[in-house]
């Protein structure tokens, strides 16, 4: 039901008044304001309808259909138990959902410490590394790699590994040391077409950097499956086990940041067991509850979390809301209904078409490249055949002021992203059929075309 036009308005200006938005721009004006949601569309407070094509920046991995049974587990929690900590104490939730987790995991020794979200499960794991290192007698080990560009994070510590320079301009130092060194991204790279002299260079490069930093002093090599940032990097074939080979060598610990990726994604619920690899630490969030709830994770092997058990330390890290008995709730629903509903095997099933989908994309001036898997995808956008990059002003006019604009009216939400290239991402709720996912090829085709007509391109 649409809110009414003197109710829009309120909320607009009540909007300007009060509301602090999540990386934006303070100057609000016209606000998309979403009122309810159904299947894989929202509905702003005008009554227009939208494919939520991005999942609400990845979370919403069942989308908008399941509220009737989120709230019947919800009201059986909250008339139960309404909270607890998981301070020295726990709770029948928080429990059964660690072991559901852990069941699920790349390998069968994890253990879980619970958050409120990805930054926070960044944070909890980095501080596991540490209290396990000072714990088996190698406290110089304060260093981590992390790749360019990746983003885990926006609180201090977690920034510290986020590769994403304006993100940390007026932060001061940051708390931890990180060697940076190349992502997988493919296109442009003059080896590319060599799969396997291109893993080679990249983990020749990150075994470089371990040296480089001292290898008795690196603590973490820490990437996502599919890095987000940039716009859906892949790993080439042995990339993950290069990893593991390499932290195995010099001592350091491997951890896989799954904060999207989790969950469904890619169409497994951890996308790192597509590589056969079992890192030492997992962090996720966005996809745990699929939206119904704030919640994250830190998964951890027991050989970590080990020396802390054996010598009975204390591990110095809380967080209040950490573990939530409804938001525990809540993700044990969204896996039940995941595997129920076979949502993962619609992922799987719909993967290869969709790329076809968007691979078509290529035949547009504007589109130099198309990357991703799953239902997580990237296309990069250029100035001519030769890839040429558009400058900060040109991209501006384009992810700031046109594509905004052209996907509202087109009825997508798609995510425009400047980390030094132009790129428009897609992810769309893991219980798309096929019908919604040729719309919203065809929308990013209609939109797309007008994009280039706009920059020149073609």
């Amino acid at each position: 039901m649409n809110v009414t036009r003197s109710e829009h308005d309120r909320l607009q200006q009540s909007a300007k008044d009060h509301l602090v938005l999540h990386f934006s721009k303070q100057e609000i004006d016209d606000l998309l304001v979403l009122d309810r949601g159904e299947g894989p569309y929202v509905f702003d407070t005008t009554g227009r309808r939208y494919i939520d094509a991005l999942s609400s920046l990845f979370c919403s991995q069942l989308g908008y259909s399941y509220g009737e049974e989120m709230a019947d587990a919800a009201r059986r929690q909250l008339t139960s138990l309404a909270f607890n900590t998981s301070w020295g104490t726990s709770h029948p939730a928080a429990i059964d959902l660690a072991e559901r987790i852990s069941d699920l995991a790349p390998a069968d020794d994890y253990r879980v410490f619970f958050t409120g979200g990805g930054s926070e499960s960044v944070e909890a794991a980095w501080k596991m590394v540490r209290e396990h290192f000072i714990a088996v007698g190698q406290p110089q080990r304060t260093k981590a790699v992390a790749r360019e560009r990746a983003y885990h994070g926006v609180t201090l510590g977690a920034l510290s590994f986020t590769g994403v320079q304006p993100f940390k301009e007026g932060f001061g130092a940051p708390p931890v040391e990180v060697a940076r060194v190349s992502n997988t991204n493919a296109f442009r790279a003059p080896d590319a077409q060599d799969e396997d002299a291109f893993c080679r260079r990249l983990l020749q490069e990150v075994e470089d950097a371990v040296v480089a930093a001292g290898a008795d002093e690196v603590a973490l090599i820490i990437a996502e499956p599919v890095q987000n940032a940039g716009g859906c990097f892949t790993p080439p074939a042995g990339y993950w086990a290069g990893l593991r080979r390499i932290a195995d060598t010099y001592g350091a610990l491997l951890m896989a940041d799954e904060v999207i990726t989790g969950f469904g994604r890619i169409g497994e619920w951890f996308a790192v067991s597509r590589e056969d690899v079992a890192p030492d630490l997992v962090t996720v969030a966005k996809g745990l509850t699929s939206a119904y709830a704030p919640m994250g994770a830190t998964l951890v092997r027991e050989r970590v979390i080990a020396p802390l058990v054996e010598q009975r330390k204390v591990f110095r890290h809380g967080i209040t809301f950490g573990g939530h008995p409804l938001s525990a709730a809540l993700a044990m629903k969204s896996i039940e209904i995941i595997e129920r509903d076979r949502v993962l095997e619609n992922v799987r099933a719909q993967a290869d078409p969709l790329r076809e989908r968007l691979h078509h994309l290529l035949e547009l001036p504007i589109v130099g490249d198309v990357r991703g898997a799953g239902f997580f995808w990237a296309m990069e956008l250029v100035k001519d055949d030769s890839a040429t990059r558009f400058d900060q002003a040109e991209r501006d006019d384009l992810l700031r002021g046109f594509l905004p604009a052209r996907l509202r009216e087109a009825g997508l939400i798609a995510r425009c992203d400047d980390r030094g290239d132009a790129v428009l991402q897609i992810a769309p709720p893991l219980i798309s059929d096929a019908a919604l996912l040729d719309d919203i090829a065809a929308g990013l085709t209609d939109v797309l075309r007008d994009a280039g007509k706009h920059m020149g391109v073609g």
